[in-house]
């Protein structure tokens, strides 16, 4: 149906999205209207195109499906817009003496003819100068709207794209439509290229190529590539542009000369960097130079006598903490305690059992005597959470450290924190936990706010899997040879006794876990068909591990290797949901896309936002903290599904509420199945990891590693005995492009 009237007033608006309830006034009546309309202001003229329906709690609504805003078209719309409050400083009756005066010409006198304005009593020069320019960026803004509409831009696009480019806009789309690609966060090129090719851009426009090699390098960025190798590059692109590669590597030196590329000559291999991710390295690779040298008790060129005499020296103290505090360390671990005080920057890192979290124990207390101020971090909120737990010290996430502000930096994708180079960390010792999982953009920001003199210690299993974000940080610094690393090996006699630890180490040198079933935590269930996967999985969900293990349905996770397929994470989603959280008419409910969110469902967020706001609360619905930002991997629970205000309540493990406007539900998926990629961090009481079949490259050793040590009490494997041999066999890891080991020894001097 097609409605046309004004906007009387606006009930809600959410900020984010641009949802609004309002009411239009057409014919006298008065109708509630929902949709999103970015830019409407009370008063507005609407030509509405919607349908009718029946909300529960409302009653009778229009939803909104498309709309265009329309000129006032008598005297008595063009007053009640002006007084609306829609042009600033205008008020009802200023409004009703410039219509009285102007009469239908009024809109025309303050386009063409503002000057005619101070005729009227109560206006001076100034303020007909400012209701004109007023009107022309409101008139400007919505012919582009209007226009960029017709390219299928929605209007929430259209406004980023005018704020960035203003009347330029139209310039921009004709010339070079693949700078939105380059300019506005949330365009990217295939957008922009759809833009390109409704406007008819030729395919191998300069501008085209451009834009899809750096394209191309943020895909890699994707997989956790720092640089590709020219050659496939140049293959990738090709291939997504469906041009020859002549036609691209010419582009290369351009994008060169724009400072948009680096392109390095390296150990006989070109590497092609996005400019940012190769100063990313490279600024990583000067601050640890520099966190290292300050921290240096003992300069290379010294005197190895003195410098061993001092060793000793750190060990007798070692001992002696160790007898006072009842604890037992072994040589390594008491290598590491003394190394972490010699050096500025310090590794530790070891497999499940090794005694990590009793090191950095040990080296806490002997900190905390000395009288320093310590600071400990990991990535995700659970890893930070469990080293508040094994040590007593307080350790915050990596971005809270930081104190992330919500705020966004100049390139409009990169967070910005308050701790930085001009305001850093006031520690002596800062301890980060988790190491393989931190990407070189928030390494990069850890590093920034480190101020030479404070010792770092940066802990983690090397044998994971690395970040989801671009890099290998872990690797590559034991890898530089830069830095002193102590890898604790010796699996000690409490840990001998869970069948996880000992089967962990057995699959990271390449030899069959134990699967025989006499164990007490780890289990293996031959299973060779999926129907009958799915059954006992939901049977040992519900019935057979909250019993055995004493915990929840929902303390227990389901790992697996893929996204797609029987058993990948989309599929065992909505299986799991439909037996762990089944449809009621007591829990409100939403369709996404193709997922359904209900009240009392585990979901993940799947993606960084800096910006989204979250509060934690009290028993009594009092706000006790707030802050910003939530993380890819997060894990909480659907509280609320509030349908009038279009918003989602997410209640995440650290009791953090964050509310979720429905369009913007594309950040969340659920999580009773999440991917051995997704868990990296994270421990949970009780794992079940199904295995069939899948693609070589996915199914390595590496990953059923990483997949077995994310269970504390509990393992069960179902499926195939051959698909689990095959993965201890598989030491093919997908090789990462990363150069932070070659931009340390560059910086040192050592290549």
């Amino acid at each position: 149906m097609e409605i046309k009237g004004y906007v009387d007033h606006i009930i809600y608006r959410k900020p984010e999205n641009g949802y609004t309830v309002l009411i239009l006034i057409s014919e006298g009546d008065e109708i509630t209207c929902v949709g999103s309309l970015e830019q409407i202001d009370q008063g507005d003229h609407l030509l509405i195109e919607g349908e009718e329906t029946e909300h529960p709690l409302y009653g009778s609504q229009i939803k909104i499906l498309s709309y265009q805003i329309v000129p006032p078209e008598d005297e008595e719309s063009m007053e009640r817009y002006l007084g609306s409050g829609a042009i600033k400083g205008v008020g009802p009756a200023l409004a009703k003496r410039i219509v009285k005066k102007f009469k239908k010409d009024t809109f025309r006198i303050i386009e063409e003819e503002p000057e005619r304005l101070v005729e009227i009593k109560g206006i001076s020069e100034r303020i007909a100068r400012e209701i004109c320019e007023q009107m022309e960026e409101k008139k400007g803004m919505r012919e582009v709207m209007v226009y960029l509409s017709k390219f299928g831009i929605s209007g929430t696009l259209a406004i980023r794209i005018y704020d960035t480019y203003g009347p330029g806009t139209y310039a921009v789309m004709q010339e070079n439509p693949y700078r939105l690609a380059e300019d506005i966060h949330g365009i990217g090129f295939k957008i922009a290229d759809e833009l390109a090719r409704k406007i008819g851009i030729k395919t191998d426009s300069d501008y085209r190529i451009r834009s899809g090699i750096l394209y191309t390098l943020l895909l890699a960025a994707q997989e956790g590539h720092v640089y590709l190798p020219k050659e496939i590059l140049l293959r990738n692109t090709a291939y997504l542009l469906q041009l020859e590669t002549e036609n691209i590597e010419i582009q290369l030196s351009n994008l060169a000369m724009d400072k948009k590329l680096v392109i390095k000559t390296e150990k006989d291999r070109v590497r092609v960097y996005a400019s940012s991710y190769y100063y990313a390295e490279l600024n990583c690779a000067k601050l640890l130079s520099d966190l290292n040298a300050a921290g240096e008790v003992f300069q290379a060129d010294g005197e190895p006598e003195l410098e061993e005499e001092y060793r000793q020296q750190l060990i007798e103290k070692i001992r002696d903490l160790e007898e006072r505090l009842e604890i037992d360390l072994d040589e390594l671990q008491r290598k590491a305690v003394a190394e972490a005080m010699l050096h500025g920057v310090f590794l530790l890192t070891g497999g499940p059992g090794t005694g990590k979290t009793t090191t950095i124990n040990m080296m806490l207390r002997y900190f905390e005597k000395e009288g320093l101020d310590i600071f400990l971090a990991a990535p995700t909120g659970r890893a930070a959470k469990r080293m508040t737990e094994t040590t007593g010290f307080e350790a915050k996430t990596i971005h809270r450290l930081l104190e992330l502000n919500g705020g966004l930096a100049e390139d409009n994708k990169r967070a910005s924190f308050g701790k930085n180079a001009e305001n850093p960390l006031e520690a002596d010792v800062i301890i980060i936990d988790e190491m393989s999982m931190v990407d070189i953009h928030l390494f990069q920001a850890l590093l920034k706010a480190i101020a030479p003199g404070t010792r770092l210690i940066l802990v983690g299993d090397v044998n994971q899997l690395p970040s989801v974000g671009p890099g290998q940080i872990l690797s590559d610094l034991i890898g530089s040879e830069r830095f002193s690393v102590v890898s604790l090996e010796k699996i000690f006699r409490q840990a001998t006794e869970s069948d996880i630890v000992v089967n962990a180490h057995k699959i990271n040198r390449g030899e069959l876990p134990v699967m025989d079933n006499q164990s007490k935590d780890f289990f293996f269930l031959e299973r060779n068909d999926v129907n009958v996967i799915y059954k006992h999985m939901i049977q040992l969900i519900r019935e057979k591990l909250p019993g055995y293990c004493k915990i929840t349905p929902f303390d227990i996770q389901v790992l697996t290797p893929m996204r797609k397929g029987s058993l990948g994470v989309i599929t065992l989603n909505k299986i799991l949901q439909q037996y762990l959280n089944p449809q009621d008419e007591k829990k409100s409910e939403h369709l996404y896309g193709d997922t359904i969110f209900r009240v009392g469902d585990k979901v993940m967020q799947i993606k960084n936002n800096y910006q989204i706001e979250w509060e934690i609360v009290s028993k009594y619905n009092i706000p006790i903290d707030k802050g910003v930002g939530v993380f890819n991997g997060d894990v909480g629970i659907v509280k609320e599904i509030l349908e009038y205000q279009q918003v989602l309540v997410v209640e995440f493990d650290d009791q953090r509420r964050v509310n979720y406007p429905f369009s913007g539900l594309e950040e969340l998926e659920l999580a009773y199945a999440i991917t051995i990629h997704k868990s990296q961090g994270s421990e949970y009481p009780a794992v079940i990891i199904p295995l069939l079949t899948g693609p070589k490259q996915l199914f390595n050793r590496n990953l059923l590693y990483t997949g077995v040590t994310r269970a504390r009490s509990c393992l069960t494997i179902l499926g195939s005995r051959n698909t689990v041999a095959d993965m201890v066999i598989n030491n093919n890891e997908n090789e990462r492009y990363t150069g932070l080991r070659e931009r340390i020894r560059e910086v040192e001097g050592v290549l």
